[in-house]
């Protein structure tokens, strides 16, 4: 996922992504605590995308006002 695709995205299917990768990096977590992950770079990889999300909604908003 990269921020030019995110920018695709309408400002409802942004958030929505947004709320996708936060119940996903907690699931990560609790399999994280729990001994069950795998993929222990995931939980990096998730935060990195919410960062990304959350970047490209500051952006589109900030273009708003």
């Amino acid at each position: 996922m990269n921020a030019g695709d995110l920018r695709d995205l309408s400002d409802d299917e942004l958030v929505a992504k947004g709320r996708d990768l936060r119940n996903e990096l907690f699931n990560v977590k609790v399999k994280r605590s729990t001994g069950q992950l795998e993929n222990t770079a995931l939980a990096r990889t998730l935060r990195r995308n919410i960062a990304r999300v959350e970047s490209v909604l500051r952006e589109k908003l900030g273009a708003n006002q």
